[in-house]
């Protein structure tokens, strides 16, 4: 059963900064994708940035390009989102997501054989 653990959210002010990790278990990282998905009170679900596994492509939604970094770390089988400059905007639950036999990539969204989230942490922006 394939589990997901994200750890390093927290509260900051702005310009701050935040490095979320993602820790992976329960399946090999050679054909996966994994991405960081964000959701505020009262917003839509925003896919942030997403790395595939294989060949270390990845995408950042333009709200974040220039600030977040998703970075792997195939030894631990953990996904880090360095996030910089931090504004109150970034206010939201992050969520993990991982997809196992991943096929396609649009965006931050991935399909392939199966589908897992973690849990979530929170991060809070103050002014």
């Amino acid at each position: 059963q394939v589990q997901l653990v994200e750890s390093g959210g927290g509260s900051v002010q702005a310009g701050g900064s935040l490095r979320l990790s993602c820790a992976a278990s329960g399946y090999t990282t050679s054909s996966n994708c994994m991405s960081w998905f964000r959701q505020a009170p009262g917003k839509e679900r925003e896919g942030v940035a997403r790395i595939i596994l294989g060949s270390g492509s990845t995408y950042y939604a333009d709200s974040v390009k220039g600030r977040f970094t998703i970075s792997q770390d195939n030894a631990k089988n953990t996904v880090y989102l360095q996030m910089n400059s931090l504004t109150p905007e970034d206010t939201a639950m992050y969520y993990c997501a991982a997809v196992v036999g991943c096929t396609y990539c649009r965006g931050a969204l991935c399909r392939g054989k199966s589908n897992y989230w973690g849990q979530g942490t929170q991060v809070t922006v103050s002014s």
